[in-house]
């Protein structure tokens, strides 16, 4: 058990936003993000996301294309990590990940170790390290922007995005940030976790 309390999530002062007002203010208060930092824990195992062109090439069967609009995103993502270099800034996630991996989860991977070559700092942390925080249902998706907003994001039965509930009071938000930090110092880099975990699988079968 890791050395960390689980908090509890009072759904209720949360602000429903749909998926566009979710991706709007979050790029909003993104941008005033200057000197904090953001924290990311996903938990569920298979997501679709039909904007990225990378998972509609995986998706489709098609996984050498995949993992080449992957890389074409490099360039992108360094710009951001550099810009956000200069504001002094940081982005942190933690994924949980279970084996064996879901094909959505094996294609998500590669796209987080092209991030975290361009600075994101990612872990990664199994089922065993949170099977205790569990008891009542999985860990929620979370993003924590800077210790100011706290984002619950929402998927349909689907696993499409669906928006977020949005926090602002520091007694919500501030724990869970606290909690995700303590996985984070728990997690395996994703580095490490990548070579020896996934980079010797072969293509993965996509579900739908």
């Amino acid at each position: 058990m890791l050395s960390v309390d689980l908090p509890r999530l009072d759904t209720s002062p949360g602000e429903r936003l749909s998926r566009d007002a979710y991706g709007a203010d979050f790029q909003r208060r993104m941008q005033a993000l200057d000197g904090r930092d953001s924290w990311k824990l996903e938990r569920q195992q298979h997501f679709q996301e039909p904007g990225n062109n990378s998972w509609k090439a995986f998706s489709q069967g098609d996984w050498r294309g995949a993992l080449e609009l992957i890389e074409k995103r490099r360039d992108e993502l360094m710009a951001f990590m550099s810009e956000a270099a200069k504001r002094n800034f940081s982005l942190y996630r933690v994924r949980v990940v279970e084996e064996p991996l879901t094909p959505y989860l094996q294609w998500e991977l590669h796209m987080l170790r092209l991030r975290a070559e361009c600075g994101e700092r990612i872990r990664v942390v199994g089922p065993e390290q949170i099977r205790g925080f569990e008891e009542d249902g999985p860990l929620p998706e979370l993003v924590s922007l800077g210790g100011l907003t706290l984002y619950k994001v929402i998927y349909d039965s689907r696993a499409m995005s669906d928006g977020a509930l949005r926090f602002v009071d520091p007694d919500v938000l501030s724990p869970w940030e606290d909690f995700i930090k303590g996985l984070f110092a728990a997690g395996e880099e994703m580095a490490s976790y990548f070579e020896r975990e996934v980079a010797p699988l072969p293509p993965p079968t996509p579900v739908e």
